[in-house]
């Protein structure tokens, strides 16, 4: 373990060095400034950087154009030290300022503290990333930031040692970035952290991880969070013994030392930048003088006696003790410094509030105008009078408040027909749409490369294509796409040396090397990490999940990070991200593989594909690789060794998204399904026949998007009955498909039977297969439940079984 020099090596002039003062001064003020706004009720809520000033000004002398961070939400002043952040900004954050211009990290999604650069134009594609200096996407969940940091971090080392990726220049320039992550003490006792520190140290890539240490989470001290209290000495066994070997370099300087800091920043980097080394640089003793947020105050918890000390080792008072005690500037320059920080935070703030305010009270200013005229054309003066005023005593107005009283207004007037209701109408409309811009917008892509904007191409056959196991097609297919896209690589356990468990990547990886197929530890969350960052950086990865069940792992960081990624950002950001796993039809209960409904209700923003087999789990990886998109697809893991046909155009041929497509046509009933059950569903539907009922079977094939063209309601309108069936427990997928159909497409108006579902048992199957029968629906089950809706339309001709 290394220990900082005190003395500085960085040959920095005094201008420099009163430039890093000055914004350590901007920052603080902006802190103390951001927290009387919250109290003003001018913001909602405030998390500060104040106290990690001088260690984040180290660290950003060292971050270079084309380096990214992966940090959390008190990197403020590292934010503004590389220029990726104005004052002006800042304050629009903490406002929520919907302007994408004027508040480019979010556009008002994300609360203060959650910094991003944006790595897109305004058509969705990629700037010249080298370029700029480089920030991803902030997310609040602790230490989640972590695997992501691995995933940047591992793009440099791809791009450094596969010379097929040399010419991509405007994501790298031979693997040299760095990838910057910050955290605080606290959060690192998730489990996250430990997973990527490891990971990291595995890969051998070039990340730079800095623990703000003040001692604290929240109101917790150390010895509770900490084995040792120092999460320098418990990772010291991580520490590298010599050049060349696999492990870490390992740091500890004081956070308010800025000589120091710089010396530190100064080794670390080069480390990483030239070796590929990993860094931790626990960086101690910072302080935190507003306590953690204005949730509360930090005097209830902390020491008479440690507070005492925060005031002493502020590291601005100590870095401005170091400028004096080393002749660099005088007592007169530092406090005019200091001076013109808060008169530059105060013009920052007033410019941020001004340009946020104003147009929304120009929204305000119509509307009370709009409901006074329709007062006046009413005969409901009085109460539309009451809103008005209501609305007009309003001192802070936001958005919704106009929107609130006026449809209010209009239900006093729902049958009246004059030009002021017209007009109020007009608006109301108006701003809605104006507002679904600005709140509900880019939860997918919308460019051009977008997933529901690829062409379909059919599979084509003929009566050479060879009849194979599914698992073949899946091979063919990622040999074919191998080939073609330099970017692409696969990574997960048993994926590379065995070509994964079920042989699909077979012979890739002595076919195109380690670099392009890998093994990975069993480390699911850094998996999905590794991909998200490295897909932040250009790449196509595929990540590989083993088996469903296993996504559990990996679903807050598929959640909160991936799923929301272009709506957090606004269209700033992309990851296309492929998760491949394997579902439906295992054995037990924790190989059971049908989660879905938890999926679908917590990836919204990724694309949940569910292919009956292994020619149309081709066809979508195709799709998805022309799309910029996230996606997950859940592979029939009893499908790998059913027979089908290798398509001509193996390579290029696409399955659209969110088009179902009908397997048998019927005029009784509609049974909607996908995945595995679309074969048990077939088998059903020929043995209805049998008994004189004509089932319609449709597969979904994806579940987000569904049914874009409303396929299943056309064949509602038919048959006039509907049954929906899965392998998820009651209440999941199936009153998922449910809603879509019957309340969303509206095809409730064309049901003569009562909808109804066929799920799973609420449980976890049991092992073995009559534990597989008796937990999910079998053909016996779907054949009675589809008879018994029979039963209750004509009970003469289809009378009770038993």
């Amino acid at each position: 373990m290394q220990t900082a020099e005190v003395s500085i090596t960085q040959k920095l002039t005094a201008e420099e060095i009163l430039q890093d003062y000055r914004t350590g001064w901007e920052s603080r003020q902006a802190s103390l400034a951001g927290r009387k706004e919250v109290f003003m009720g001018k913001a909602k809520f405030g998390i500060f950087g104040d106290g990690k000033e001088v260690a984040q000004l180290a660290m950003a002398r060292f971050f270079q154009n084309g380096d990214f961070r992966s940090g959390y939400y008190r990197d403020q002043t590292f934010m503004f030290a590389i220029g990726e952040l104005t004052l002006q900004q800042y304050f629009a954050q903490l406002y929520a300022h919907t302007d994408v211009e004027a508040e480019p990290s979010t556009a008002g999604r994300a609360m203060n503290g959650h910094f991003g650069t944006r790595s897109l134009d305004d058509e969705g594609n990629w700037k010249n990333l080298m370029e700029q200096k480089n920030s991803s996407s902030d997310i609040s969940p602790t230490a989640a930031q972590m695997p992501r940091l691995v995933g940047l971090a591992y793009a440099s080392k791809l791009y450094r040692q596969n010379p097929e990726l040399q010419q991509l220049q405007q994501f790298s320039v031979n693997g040299n970035e760095v990838a910057f992550g910050t955290i605080g003490n606290a959060s690192t006792s998730e489990g996250m952290f430990f997973e990527a520190i490891n990971a990291g140290g595995v890969l051998q890539v070039p990340m730079l991880v800095s623990v703000w240490d003040d001692g604290y989470g929240i109101s917790v001290p150390a010895e509770y969070q900490t084995t040792k209290g120092s999460i320098s000495e418990i990772l010291a066994g991580f520490q590298r013994n010599a050049e060349g070997e696999q492990g870490y370099e390992i740091f500890k300087v004081k956070g308010w030392d800025y000589a120091a800091l710089c010396e530190t920043y100064e080794a670390a980097v080069r480390v990483c930048r030239e070796q590929h080394v990993p860094v931790l640089v626990h960086v101690e003793e910072v302080t935190q003088p507003q306590g953690h947020s204005t949730s509360g105050s930090h005097e209830r918890y902390k020491s008479k006696e440690r507070l005492e000390w925060e005031a002493e080792f502020d590291c601005l008072k100590k870095m401005r003790e170091w400028i004096l005690a080393n002749g660099i500037s005088t007592t007169e320059q530092l406090d005019q410094i200091e001076n013109e920080a808060k008169e530059a935070v105060r013009v920052a703030r007033t410019n941020a509030w001004t340009a946020f305010d104003t147009g929304i009270k120009e929204d305000h200013a119509v509307a009370l105008q709009l409901l006074d005229n329709l007062a006046a054309a009413s005969e409901h003066i009085t109460e539309i009078a009451t809103i008005t005023e209501e609305l007009r005593k309003v001192t802070v107005p936001i958005r919704s408040d106009a929107v609130r009283a006026v449809r209010k207004a209009l239900r006093y007037v729902r049958d009246e027909r004059n030009a002021a209701k017209r007009e109020l109408v007009g608006w109301l409309e108006q701003t809605i749409g104006e507002n679904a811009d600005r709140f509900n917008s880019y939860l997918y892509s919308q460019s051009e490369e977008s997933a529901l904007l690829v062409e379909e191409v059919k599979p084509e056959f003929d009566e050479n294509s060879p009849v194979v196991d599914g698992r073949e097609v899946l091979q063919a297919a990622f040999d074919a796409i191998l080939a073609r896209d330099p970017r692409v690589f696969a990574i997960g356990e048993d994926v590379g040396k065995i070509g994964d468990v079920n042989q699909a990547f077979a012979g890739l990886q002595e076919k195109y090397g380690e670099l392009r197929v890998t093994d990975t530890g069993i480390r699911e969350c850094t998996i999905i990490g590794q991909g998200i960052g490295a897909a932040l950086r250009g790449l196509r990865p595929i990540t590989e999940i083993q088996y469903l069940d296993y996504l559990l792992y990996a679903i807050q960081i598929l959640s909160d990070d991936v799923a929301c990624l272009q709506y957090r950002t606004k269209g700033g950001q992309k990851a296309p991200l492929i998760v491949r796993t394997r579902g439906h039809r295992l054995e037990g209960i924790w190989h059971s593989g049908s989660p879905i409904g938890m999926i679908l209700n917590s990836i919204r923003g990724m694309h949940v594909l569910v292919p009956r087999d292994m020619t149309q789990a081709a066809g979508f990886y195709n799709t998805l690789l022309k799309s910029d998109e996230p996606a997950l697809v859940i592979e029939c893991l009893n499908g790998y060794r059913l027979k089908e046909r290798i398509p001509n155009n193996i390579g290029e041929f696409t399955v659209p998204l969110g088009k179902p497509e009908i397997l048998k046509e019927g005029s009784d009933v509609t049974i909607v399904t996908y995945g595995s059950m679309c074969r048990i569903v077939m088998e059903a539907a020929r043995q209805l026949e049998e008994f004189g009922i004509s089932a319609e079977v449709i597969d979904v094939q994806t579940l987000l998007p569904f049914d874009i063209e409303h396929v299943i309601t056309d064949s509602i309108k038919k048959t006039n009955r509907v049954l929906f069936t899965d392998e998820d427990v009651p209440g999941g997928a199936t009153a998922f498909m449910m809603q879509q159909v019957v309340d969303e497409q509206g095809a409730w108006r064309w049901l003569d039977s009562k909808p109804q579902c066929l799920a799973a048992q609420a449980h976890r199957p049991p092992y073995g297969s009559d534990g597989d029968y008796f937990s999910k629906p079998n053909t016996e089950d779907v054949f009675e439940a589809v008879y018994d809706i029979m039963h209750e339309a004509d009970p003469e001709n289809f009378p009770t079984i038993y």
